[in-house]
């Protein structure tokens, strides 16, 4: 059974959609079956993939509001080896019929991706970054959280809002949905707050704080306008190294699933 993993901050520009993008792929290159959910009605995690947003036909919007079923908005992709759930502008559409809903508005996306969780080992949603009702069912759907953040002051403060929010989904909602991690996104050792803000966030969150640290990385900012994952784009680039050091950190921790093994020839 999948782990569904939230990439969430409520501050946008930390490199959330980046890191939902190039962990997937570093996942799918381990063999490891891969979903990931876009959830932001601006698709770029979608773009991100090389999938055109303006010309889908169904996508997560579709799935939230019951116009189709989860398995037929999923894009399998070639390269990497792995599924999407892609998103558009239509998912602003529906957002608002959710906000019309009087009851289980929140539990839409758990409901959907209960469907298809067996068929994979990892699950990681891309979340917009505001709390809105798309987040809130991300949250509720997830079994854990990571956070990408920018070692700067304003992401101090955009973390301690997002810690507040998933306390109040835990009490209300989803009592299991745990801290997985929170990834130093974007870093100049060179710069000394950023230093301050990374000791800051060890002497906080100790062992939550993933011992990858992502960069500043220009192949990382290029990748996207060519519709790849940094892996696909320059292999050799330290942002798409970093993404596949975060993939090993969190398999070795055991946050991910075993690869399944390959069937022996005939």
């Amino acid at each position: 059974m999948a782990r569904i993993i939230a990439v969430a901050n409520q501050k946008g520009g930390v490199g959330k959609t980046t890191t939902a993008v190039n962990l997937a792929a570093s996942l799918a290159m381990t063999r490891r079956r891969v979903l990931l959910v876009d959830l932001d009605p601006q698709g770029n995690a979608t773009m991100g993939c090389g999938v055109e947003k303006t010309t889908l036909a169904r996508g997560v919007g579709e799935v939230l509001v019951a116009d189709c079923t989860v398995r037929e908005a999923i894009v399998a992709l070639e390269t990497p080896p792995m599924s999407l759930l892609p998103a558009n502008q239509d998912v602003t559409a529906a957002e608002v019929q959710l906000l019309s809903l009087p009851v289980g508005r929140e539990i839409r996306l758990r409901n959907a991706l209960k469907t298809i969780r067996d068929e994979f080992d990892v699950i990681l949603i891309d979340c917009p970054p505001s709390l809105n009702m798309l987040t809130v069912n991300a949250l509720v759907a997830a079994d854990s959280v990571l956070v990408p953040m920018q070692c700067e002051y304003y992401a101090l403060e955009g973390l301690t809002a997002l810690m507040s929010t998933i306390e109040q989904i835990r009490e209300a909602v989803n009592p299991g949905l745990q801290i997985e991690g929170v990834l130093r996104t974007m870093f100049d050792p060179r710069n000394n707050l950023a230093n301050e803000v990374s000791a800051q966030l060890l002497e906080y969150f100790g062992d939550k704080v993933f011992r990858t640290i992502v960069p500043r990385n220009v192949r990382l900012a290029e990748a996207p306008s060519f519709g790849k994952p940094a892996l696909l784009h320059d292999k050799d680039s330290r942002g798409a190294l970093a993404y596949l050091a975060l993939a090993g950190e969190m398999i070795g921790r055991g946050d991910v699933p075993a690869a399944p093994v390959a069937e022996s020839a005939a």
